[in-house]
């Protein structure tokens, strides 16, 4: 008995699943309810949302999850819960490593993935990529001490504007 329960452990690995638009979380629950392990990895950014800045918390890949389960006894049930649409790879799924997994999970703080900004130096050329002057490029000025807003000179026709900016919001420009 013993040897048998060793060998279904092998069998155990992670595999991604397509869910409906938005239903991560509740597939997730429905999954973790059966004591199934599932992985809904999550990303924190800052959004320009209704006239202000706000953190957004949102699935790091949209309609998708890792679900870990043995596919010849499971996959069955995985496939039919409310909200899943397929199990990529279909018949035969497709495993992912147990190293993808632990790459996405070391880069989790509090349960969310935050994207740092890019490390900045005066003089040099950034694009922003959203808020209010999203499109627009500008020339990086300096930080400003305490926030995580940025000086920045915008070009604009023949005129030269120093924003105040986010600094999530930029990218270094080519």
């Amino acid at each position: 008995m013993q040897g048998l329960k060793s060998r279904q452990g092998d069998k155990m690995q992670w595999y991604a699943v397509y869910t409906k638009p938005k239903s991560e979380d509740a597939v997730a629950g429905f999954f973790e309810n059966a004591g199934i392990e599932v992985f809904n990895p999550r990303l924190k950014q800052k959004k320009y949302m209704q006239g202000a800045y706000r953190d957004k918390i949102s699935p790091l890949f949209p309609c998708y999850l890792f679900v870990k389960f043995e596919p010849e006894t499971t996959s069955h049930m995985i496939k039919y819960t409310r909200g899943v649409k397929k199990i990529v790879g279909g018949d035969v799924p497709w495993p992912v490593s147990d190293g993808v997994i632990d790459l996405i999970r070391n880069q989790e703080e509090d349960g969310v993935i935050a994207i740092k900004p890019p490390e900045l130096k005066c003089g040099d050329s950034v694009a922003i990529n959203d808020g209010p002057l999203s499109g627009l490029k500008g020339i990086f000025e300096k930080e400003l001490n305490g926030q995580e807003r940025v000086v920045l000179l915008l070009n604009a026709v023949e005129y030269q504007a120093r924003a105040v900016v986010d600094r999530a919001f930029l990218s270094k420009a080519a």
